[in-house]
């Protein structure tokens, strides 16, 4: 899990200290934290490849409980991860009662992402059903080709909720999604992009399939050779992207993970790639409904007061840029290329970014649903 960063980084035993560390060494953004649930199962289980005892998940919620009451917005599952995947629906939903009392929101990376989506939809939205909280699905796609062209069945899950749900998702503009190299997402139907290799770094930047002829290999024993590695999966279609990321329900997200050795080029490029590509040049919504999905309506859904509009008394978090020349430069080779058209960016009144280069204004805060 070096996508994470190092050990040496994990030091915080509980969110209270996590907390006290970033407010006393605030940076340029503002943090707002969720709890995860794979966290919780590897503070209180040795072995993470079975389900929770009753006595864990009890464990579990005491220590969600602590972290709500610190100042984290919720919780986050992963349950497509092989940590998390043991995991029960009756693991998940025993936190219910715990983020119901607290007004919490659940976050989750579905089950799955493949054919399996809609039932992994559907144990996302029982959250909502049983406990009365907010839903937000974790980037939401279309996963692997068999799936292809199936976005308006996910859109329409959503309205089985009902007028009166506050379900709402996340999604990042690319047809590629990015993880470690995956035995299980191992496939021809499209490519596979390998960023980084522990044992065999000098093939990195290349296809698995290019990797596989030079080899002469399989392409799963080619992968079992590079790992550990991280790849690029471009499993998704273009069209789903678009419509997913036009859904009223869908905020933009990067997913980025800046500890990645490659980074995909959504850490870099996504929020201007929204307003260059899918706003101004294909039209799919307009810049105000752009501008919207990554500040008003995600201030909203995680309940960040005085945020995500311009107003009087409210919170500067501000960004300067040109309309007509906003656009992202990173591509999956050079991913970490900044996007053009971004003049200035303030975060709680403090100039953070001013000609081109970064400004150690520090001026971000830890936020809670209830302000600071």
């Amino acid at each position: 899990m070096n996508l994470l960063g190092a050990a040496s980084e994990f030091k915080f035993a509980n969110m209270a200290d996590y907390i006290t560390a970033i407010q006393s060494a605030p940076s340029n953004v503002n943090v707002a934290a969720l709890v995860g649930h794979t966290t919780l199962r590897n503070n209180v289980m040795g072995d993470l490849l079975r389900a929770a005892t009753e006595s864990e998940v009890t464990q579990m919620c005491q220590q969600l409980e602590s972290a709500l009451n610190a100042g984290a917005l919720g919780l986050s599952t992963g349950l497509a991860y092989k940590n998390a995947n043991f995991a029960t629906p009756d693991e998940v939903q025993a936190f219910g009662p715990v983020l119901k009392a607290h007004n919490a929101l659940y976050t989750t990376h579905l089950r799955t992402e493949f054919d399996a989506v809609l039932d992994a939809m559907d144990e996302a939205f029982a959250m909502e059903k049983l406990f009365e909280i907010k839903v937000i699905i974790s980037h939401l796609k279309c996963a692997g080709k068999n799936n292809w062209g199936r976005a308006p069945e996910l859109i329409e899950r959503f309205s089985v909720q009902g007028a009166h749900s506050r379900c709402s998702c996340d999604a990042y503009p690319y047809a590629a999604s990015s993880s470690t190299l995956d035995l299980k997402q191992v496939t021809s139907d499209f490519e596979i992009f390998i960023t980084w290799s522990e044992p065999h770094p000098e093939m990195a930047e290349r296809s698995l399939q290019e990797i596989a002829d030079v080899w002469q290999l399989s392409l799963i024993d080619t992968a079992k050779k590079l790992q550990p590695a991280g790849a690029v999966y471009h499993g998704l279609n273009e069209k789903d992207v678009a419509m997913i990321l036009a859904f009223d329900k869908t905020m933009i997200g990067s997913d980025g993970l800046p500890c990645d050795p490659h980074p995909h080029p959504r850490l870099w490029g996504s929020f201007p790639r929204v307003l260059g590509k899918y706003a101004r040049e294909d039209g799919i919504f307009s810049l105000a409904t752009a501008i919207h999905k990554m500040t008003g309506l995600s201030a909203s859904n995680y309940g960040l007061t005085d945020r995500g509009e311009i107003g009087l008394g409210k919170f500067a978090d501000l960004v300067l840029f040109d309309s007509d020349a906003i656009c992202d430069n990173a591509t999956f080779i050079n991913s970490e290329l900044p996007a053009s058209g971004v003049h200035r960016v303030w975060t709680n009144g403090q100039a953070t970014f001013l000609n081109d280069q970064v400004v150690p204004a520090h001026s971000g805060k830890f936020l809670t649903s209830v302000g600071e």
